[in-house]
């Protein structure tokens, strides 16, 4: 933990942005988290199953949807801080190939815990104005 690298409490304010990040993801990331986390289901390399399965074709990993929420959180927040992060999965985001999917994370105060001096931060993730998380909140430790 290092509560030096925290966000100042008295900082913040409900509503307040503090975080913003445009992700890509390419067929490219999709092999490099698979090989990262050991999760070779093919609905995130072949299209063929995929859509067999029902999926509009090959699809990130929810982990790495929700890894990437929690980063833009973290990077925010310093090393530590960021105590929980909580998601459910709204949607599938689909990776064509060639080309990407674009997802944007907007990180906002949503509420401040004065006796704890915690915040706790909604991050919306979008995929064209879509969301494919929903109630994505991160608890982060504040100085």
């Amino acid at each position: 933990m290092s509560e030096q690298d925290a966000p100042t409490y008295e900082g913040l304010e409900k509503g307040q942005v503090v975080a913003t990040r445009e992700v890509e993801f390419t067929r490219d990331t999709l092999v490099r988290y698979a090989g990262a986390s050991g999760d070779f289901n093919p609905i995130h390399y072949n299209d063929a199953f995929a859509e067999s399965v029902g999926l509009p074709g090959v699809i990130a990993h929810g982990m790495l949807t929700m890894g990437t929420a929690a980063s833009v959180v973290e990077e925010w927040a310093g090393p530590g801080n960021v105590v929980d992060f909580q998601c459910r999965f709204a949607r599938p985001i689909p990776v064509p190939n060639p080309g990407s999917a674009v997802v944007t994370c907007t990180a906002t105060v949503g509420a401040l815990m004065d006796e704890a001096r915690m915040a706790r931060v909604d991050v919306a993730v979008e995929l064209g104005g879509q969301k494919v998380l929903m109630k994505a909140q991160a608890l982060v430790r504040c100085a």
